[in-house]
């Protein structure tokens, strides 16, 4: 059996003056194997530690970055996982007999914007509703693995202490094409594969033949009416 411990803290900032309020949310987990320190701010991440490039991530665009992560904020995050790890080693002794709850991942693939032929885009793999935290994520082009072109957000809590993560995939819409996203989790008795192929439709000239075969018709219509009612008024 393979423990995770997760350490939550939430707090609630109130504007007065807006009347807003706002949910602020550190996240704290580790395994064996894996291990993890995020803040974020009304379900979106603010920053995050890379413990592999040992440095703070922002994860806000630059438009919406106010907020700076303070220069001891790596230093903070390694000391909180060790104690993560310590605590950790207590609880496996305490709690060997206990099975790991498990919740089976809610997959899906989509483009980030509507897709137009040759124009960059980028895919996006969404799996969530998922416990353990630990998931895995791979990508395929025509078949080829294109896993390394991707890449992969942290974990992040949902209110039912589930967990989401997004990947993303940078590619250019060519007719055709077919991707696949394919998600390993330990609550899946087998890999749960999603497809997602290029295939846009191209404007259709119906409607505008239509549309001209229309108007010549109705102007030949009015030209005839016109040609007889002149004709009538010679006449008499």
């Amino acid at each position: 059996m393979r423990l995770f411990l997760l350490c939550f803290t939430l707090v609630c900032v109130k504007d007065t003056e807006a009347q807003i309020k706002h949910h602020d949310i550190k996240v704290i987990a580790c395994s064996d194997t894996d291990k993890e320190y995020v803040l974020g701010i009304d379900k979106e991440e603010v920053y995050y530690a890379d413990f592999v490039k040992q440095l703070i991530v922002k994860a806000l665009p630059p438009f919406a970055d106010t907020l700076n992560p303070p220069e001891t904020a790596y230093q903070s995050a390694g000391a909180e996982i060790d104690i993560c790890k310590t605590n950790l080693g207590v609880y496996r002794t305490e709690f060997k007999d206990t099975p790991t709850p498990q919740d089976v991942p809610q997959n899906s693939i989509y483009p980030r914007v509507d897709v137009n032929l040759g124009s960059k885009n980028t895919l996006i793999c969404h799996s969530t509703r998922f416990f353990p935290p630990t998931i895995r994520i791979t990508w395929t082009k025509n078949g080829v693995d294109v896993t390394d072109e991707s890449s992969l957000s942290q974990y992040y809590p949902n209110e039912d202490n589930t967990y989401n993560q997004f990947s993303h995939l940078p590619f250019t819409p060519k007719e055709g094409d077919v991707y696949t996203c394919t998600v390993q989790h330990e609550a899946l008795q087998t890999p749960d594969t999603r497809t997602w192929e290029v295939d846009v439709d191209l404007p259709s000239v119906g409607p505008a033949v239509f549309c001209g075969v229309g108007l010549a018709v109705g102007l030949l219509g009015v030209a005839t009416g016109t040609f007889f009612l002149v004709k009538g008024n010679q006449c008499n």
